[in-house]
């Protein structure tokens, strides 16, 4: 498995997987989040994005397609995610979810209060619009260290 980095002219194929999860897509075009992903012959398999905000990232549109879910590409993907935003320095990462923080909470993660996350965070579209009844979740991402060797 290959997990790279996703470009602009891959935008249609990244909104065609986050709509099929039913994640939220009106925001990308606005957004500086960076996109990973894998691909297969039939195309996406699974993305995720980190989105920068100092020292704080937003972990955003982990999705995998339906026929690879259970596989453990979405925990491939999430550690992928964590060692990008340990490189760019990144100490927290935060997410937004209404069903998955189960899965999030068994790699690390916590449930903290929204008005904990960064200002920057919260007066993003997920937070103000899109996500507003989802729960926070974060995690310290390891200083000096890359997030797969832990």
């Amino acid at each position: 498995m290959s997990i790279q980095p996703l470009g602009e002219d891959e935008r249609p194929e990244i909104v065609a997987l986050l709509s099929a999860n039913g994640l939220p897509t009106s925001d990308l075009e606005a957004g500086t989040a960076q996109f990973l992903g894998v691909r297969d012959n039939r195309g996406l398999e699974g993305i995720v994005a980190i989105q920068p905000f100092g020292a704080a990232g937003l972990l955003r549109s982990l999705a995998v397609r339906a026929d690879r879910r259970g596989s453990g590409l979405g925990s491939a993907l999430l550690l992928e995610a964590e060692r990008l935003a340990a490189e760019r320095g990144i100490g927290a990462l935060y997410l937004l979810t209404s069903d998955a923080g189960p899965f999030f909470a068994h790699r690390g993660f916590t449930e903290v209060p929204r008005e904990r996350a960064p200002a920057e965070l919260r007066a993003t579209p997920q937070f103000t619009t899109l996500c507003p009844a989802s729960i926070c979740m974060t995690k310290p991402m390891p200083s000096g260290s890359k997030a797969g060797d832990r």
